[in-house]
């Protein structure tokens, strides 16, 4: 007689391709059975163990190289939309979140980008800043893959697939988001108008679509975390791990914001580049709050599996 082979399940990590266990099905929310201190006191020594500080400026280095191009691809399919200068009022909310120079050095590079490259929106332009976008999304699944002591064991192939596919979904996303805040209103108005209802309608509508977008941005970055690293894990709408990170973004974007207006002065520190320092900073504490997130998400995974077993 044979001797029989202990379930995978009472493994604490998961090798890509291995089919989830039944820990998976717990809902994230319960934490894997620990308090929100011993997340907290767990998640930053994994935070040492895997070097995320180091791998958040890796990342936010590629970030740079993949912002221009998702950007312009956003503005190539902003393009699609019957709506006049909807870019140009996304950028207002941009210059809201970030300080002073990097919102200015952002806004201006952009209107050259789309302006060098207005012929070609529509066509091999798209394709390429699309691979370009497709680039930092790469870095995030390996940034990803050691959160969950994963190992890609996909083709080169493979990856650059789902990378345009998360892009193109989070892309997705990251627009109803952005057109539900610039006009919300105006789709208030004209839904309440299509049905024939009244001003009770549109108040109730202006209050809800502010949960809405956080709710789109939530589903954005909770599709991320599913899908790019190398496991097997059920899907989950929203999980405590992309709930830090959008707070945490926000936080740090207003935080940051706050900083340099009263406190720092970059330009006198690093003269004519004090905006891309400060973009360059602003993409490493987005860096940072993101893998911070999926630290969380991946040890409440291994505490629920090791529970259920």
């Amino acid at each position: 007689m044979g001797v029989a082979k202990k379930p995978f399940r009472s493994l604490p990590s998961v090798p890509s391709g291995i089919v989830n266990s039944d820990g998976d099905a717990v809902s994230p929310w319960c934490l894997g059975g620990l308090s929100v201190a011993e997340v907290a006191r767990r998640v930053y020594a994994r935070l040492g163990q895997h070097d995320v500080f180091d791998r958040a400026a890796s990342l936010s280095y590629y970030f740079l190289f993949a912002l221009f191009p998702t950007l312009l691809f956003l503005t190539a399919l902003l393009g699609l939309l019957p709506i006049p200068k909807l870019m140009d009022r996304l950028l207002d909310y941009v210059t809201r979140m970030l300080p002073g120079d990097a919102a200015s050095l952002l806004t201006r590079t952009l209107a050259e980008v789309v302006k060098g490259a207005r012929g070609s929106l529509v066509s091999i332009g798209v394709l390429a800043a699309l691979w370009g976008a497709a680039s930092g999304m790469v870095s995030i699944r390996t940034a990803l893959n050691v959160a969950y002591d994963a190992h890609e064991r996909r083709t080169w192939w493979r990856q650059r697939f789902d990378a345009l596919a998360l892009t193109l979904s989070f892309s997705l996303f990251t627009l109803l988001a952005l057109v539900l805040l610039v006009f919300g209103e105006r789709v208030g108005d004209a839904v309440a108008g299509a049905l024939g209802v009244g001003a009770m309608f549109t108040r109730a509508w202006n209050i809800a679509r502010w949960p809405a977008i956080l709710l789109l941005a939530l589903l954005g970055i909770t599709l991320v975390y599913h899908f790019a690293p190398a496991v097997r894990q059920r899907w989950h709408w929203v999980t405590p791990g992309s709930a830090f990170a959008l707070i945490g973004w926000v936080v740090a974007s207003y935080g940051l914001r706050l900083y340099v207006t009263y406190f720092g002065n970059y330009n006198a520190t690093y003269g004519s580049i004090g905006g891309v320092i400060l973009l360059m900073l602003w993409l490493y504490l987005s860096s940072l709050t993101l893998l911070v997130g999926a630290e969380i998400d991946a040890l409440v995974r291994v505490r629920s599996r090791l529970r259920s077993g």
